[in-house]
Order: structure tokens, then C-alpha cells, then sequence
């Protein structure tokens, strides 16, 4: 038992030995990557070319956007979606982009399972402004059923908004 233990210990000395002489060998003369400065990649990724924009003191009193708009998208066909697609688990929402990702859930007296992605890709209470994909198991719904929960929606958010012009 003793020499299995001595065994042991040279073994994992020699490794840490040989871990160690690694690095002696290594070139002097291999130069460093020369790479640019992470907020400069990040700022072309979320900016495009034309770079972070430039803002100054006097930008805090400048007008702000709309109280109807949550990001860029409508806020009324915002809560609209989540409110007629409550039945559908939310799986991702981004107010800035406009997009809400549902899971697969089954309507209150349905039988069949759907999920749905939402867009909302203007700030503007219109038609246009809503674009949905709505998927069962087997693939996308036929355009009757789609039409009809758009329709479900967009009635929604106006009576959304016809709700906050009485106040």
C-alpha cells in the first residue's frame, strides 16, 4: 500500500512538474493581437456604422416621445396581444424591439394547443402595425383563424385607447 501511495505522489509531482515547464519554452517573439476596444464592437452591433449617437446636457430638455408608445411600439396593441393571448404561457418579451414569444397553451373550451409570436413594428394604432404568427403542433393555422384573433386584437386595442381618452 505504501509504494502505491509513492507511486501516487511521484506521478502527480512529475505531471506538475511537466504542467509547469510548459510555459519555459514559449517564443519571445510572437506579438499580441491587436484588437479594437469592446464598446467600439458593441456600439457598431446595436448602432450600424454610423456609431453611438451623441447626446449633450440640453438633450434632457428637449421634447420626449409620445405617451402611447412603449420603445418604439404601440403600447394599446402591446397590451392588447397580452391581453387576448393570456391563455398562451409568455416565453420572451422585448418592448424595445416589439417582439413577444409565446409558448404552446390550449384556449379556454379549445382542444388544440398554439403558439404565437407577436410583433408590434409601429408606434402607430394601425392594422400594420401587428404582425402575428400563430402555430399548432402540426404547423400555421389556417389565415381564417389568424385573421379572426388579429381582429380580436386590434378591436382590443382600441377600446384600449378609447379607455384612456376618458380619462
Amino acid at each position: 500500500m505504501d509504494k502505491l501511495r509513492i507511486g501516487l505522489r511521484a506521478g502527480l509531482v512529475l505531471s506538475l512538474v511537466a504542467l509547469a515547464g510548459c510555459g519555459a519554452f514559449r517564443r519571445d517573439d510572437a506579438q499580441p493581437v491587436q484588437t479594437r476596444p469592446a464598446s467600439e464592437i458593441a456600439d457598431e452591433i446595436i448602432y450600424g456604422e454610423r456609431g453611438a449617437p451623441e447626446s449633450s446636457f440640453f438633450d434632457i430638455f428637449r421634447s420626449r416621445s409620445p405617451t402611447d408608445e412603449i420603445g418604439a411600439v404601440n403600447k394599446y396593441i402591446w397590451n392588447a396581444s397580452l391581453e387576448v393571448l393570456n391563455f398562451l404561457p409568455v416565453q420572451s418579451v422585448d418592448p424595445f424591439t416589439g417582439v413577444i414569444s409565446t409558448g404552446f397553451g390550449v384556449p379556454p373550451g379549445g382542444g388544440r394547443a398554439y403558439r404565437a409570436t407577436i410583433y408590434v413594428s409601429d408606434p402607430a394604432l394601425d392594422a400594420r402595425s401587428l404582425n402575428l404568427a400563430l402555430h399548432t403542433a402540426s404547423g400555421p393555422v389556417d389565415a381564417a383563424t389568424l385573421r379572426g384573433v388579429e381582429d380580436a386584437i386590434l378591436t382590443r386595442a382600441r377600446q384600449l385607447r378609447q379607455q384612456d381618452t376618458r380619462f
